[in-house]
């Protein structure tokens, strides 16, 4: 499984701080929700497209708090705001 985006709700503490995952493994896409850091609780869905998988990433990242990107790249791409990390798919293209 290899994970290619991981956004953060920008809020420290076990009790307040999101994560969302974005995950895939052959041709499906997993996004995990997890609130309370790495020790915290995970709820998982499973996707058929990438599409399907951003839109439960955009709801998502929907909710209070200073989402951004903190998965691996240049410094600036990870600390952009999340709807411009994660902006509606151009339907058609399979790309976010």
């Amino acid at each position: 499984m290899e994970q290619r985006k991981h956004w953060w709700n920008g809020v420290w503490g076990r009790l307040a701080r999101r994560d969302v995952f974005l995950r895939t493994d052959a041709d499906r896409w997993y996004v995990e929700a997890r609130v309370g850091g790495a020790d915290g609780r995970s709820r998982f869905t499973e996707h058929g497209t990438e599409d399907a998988a951003y839109d439960m990433v955009r709801h998502l990242l929907t909710g209070p708090g200073d989402w951004r990107e903190v998965s691996d790249g240049p410094p600036a791409a990870r600390h952009r705001a999340a709807s411009e990390v994660c902006p509606p798919p151009a339907r058609g293209t399979g790309q976010p």
